[in-house]
C-alpha cells in the first residue's frame, strides 16, 4: 500500500484541482460569462424538473438560505431564475430557472456527460464497478469527515 502512497496522493491532489479549473473554462462560454462556477452550481441543484423551495437547495449546496438567497438575487437579474408564490401555500417562495438558466443548465449537463463517457469509454463493466467503488470510498471519507 505503501509504495501507491505518493502516486495516489498526487493524482487525487492534481484531479481537484484541474477538475475546478477546467470545469470552469469549459462551462463559462461566452453566452454565460455573467455567472460564476459557483452559479451554475446553483443552476445546476435547482434543476429542470420542478421549482423548489429555497431551504431545499440550500441544504442541497451545503449551504445556509441567507447565502443562497443573496446569489439567486443576483441570478434572478440576469436572468437566469425565477420566483413564484407557491399554489399550495403562498408564504413559500419556489425558484426554477427561466429560458436561460435552462441553457445553463443543458450546456453543464452535456459537459458531465461527456466527462462521463470520456472516462469510462475504455473500462469493461467490472473497472467501471471497481472504478466506482474507490470514487465512492472517496466520497464517503470526505462526507464523514468534513461535513
Amino acid at each position: 500500500m505503501e509504495k501507491y502512497y505518493e502516486t495516489l496522493n498526487q493524482l487525487l491532489v492534481n484531479l481537484f484541482n484541474d477538475i475546478l479549473y477546467i470545469e470552469e473554462k469549459a462551462l463559462l462560454i461566452e453566452e454565460f460569462k455573467d455567472i460564476s462556477i459557483t452559479d451554475m452550481h446553483i443552476i445546476e441543484a435547482i434543476g429542470v424538473k420542478t421549482p423548489k423551495n429555497m431551504s431545499t437547495v440550500a441544504k442541497q449546496l451545503n449551504i445556509t438560505v441567507g447565502t443562497l438567497t443573496i446569489a439567486i438575487n443576483n441570478l434572478v437579474k440576469k436572468g437566469y431564475v425565477k420566483r413564484t408564490r407557491s399554489e399550495k401555500d403562498r408564504r413559500v417562495v419556489l425558484i426554477s430557472l427561466d429560458k436561460k438558466g435552462k441553457l445553463a443548465y443543458l450546456h453543464h449537463l452535456k459537459f458531465h456527460k461527456e466527462m462521463i463517457n470520456d472516462t469510462i469509454k475504455n473500462l469493461n463493466d467490472e473497472e467501471i464497478v471497481v472504478f466506482t467503488k474507490a470514487l465512492s470510498n472517496i466520497t464517503e471519507y470526505f462526507n464523514n469527515k468534513y461535513k
